[in-house]
């Protein structure tokens, strides 16, 4: 178990994490405990950084942008230079939700949305081949998405002693 959280706290961020829009004192109630030391609680999450923020999760294919990629980056010369300058590229790209680096072939691991194939190939000409950094770029088109969650699995942190309520 973390040093940072105690089967409660990860009650309560779990219940977070599936709904964040709940209040307070139903998060409270949920986990048997009253108002302010939830509050509290919830509170000494945020400042020790386990909350990093509380979103809304949207469907894409409902806004038009269903056409989904996981794109594999090679860059020409992997220095930290071109690391960093690649790296500062990614606010300048919407498209791009997620970035990683990774291991193996490849120096990143993106996954890219879009609205279709025709915008893909935009993007994929004029920003990713138009670089000098990128060498090339391995496409693999989502089919479908099987399992996708934004949930930390908490039960890997505090184990099998977490109960859902």
């Amino acid at each position: 178990m973390s040093d940072n959280i105690d089967e409660l706290d990860a009650r309560i961020l779990d219940l977070i994490q599936e709904d964040a829009s709940l209040s307070v004192a139903e998060i409270a109630e949920k986990v048997g405990l009253s108002p302010s030391p939830c509050w509290r609680r919830i509170k000494r999450l945020e400042d020790i950084g386990v909350i990093k923020k509380r979103v809304t999760v949207l469907d894409p294919e409902k806004l038009g942008l269903g056409f989904e990629v996981y794109a594999g980056i090679k860059l020409s010369v992997p220095s930290r230079e071109n690391l960093e300058a690649f790296e500062a590229n990614l606010d300048k790209w919407p498209e791009v939700v997620s970035c990683a680096t990774v291991t193996g072939r490849e120096d990143y691991m993106l996954r890219i949305m879009t609205r279709d194939m025709h915008a893909y190939d935009d993007f994929l000409r004029d920003q990713l081949l138009a670089s000098d950094l990128v060498s090339s770029v391995e496409s693999r088109i989502i089919v479908r998405s099987i399992k996708t969650t934004t949930a930390v699995p908490l039960k890997l942190v505090i184990g099998d002693r977490m109960t859902n309520s």
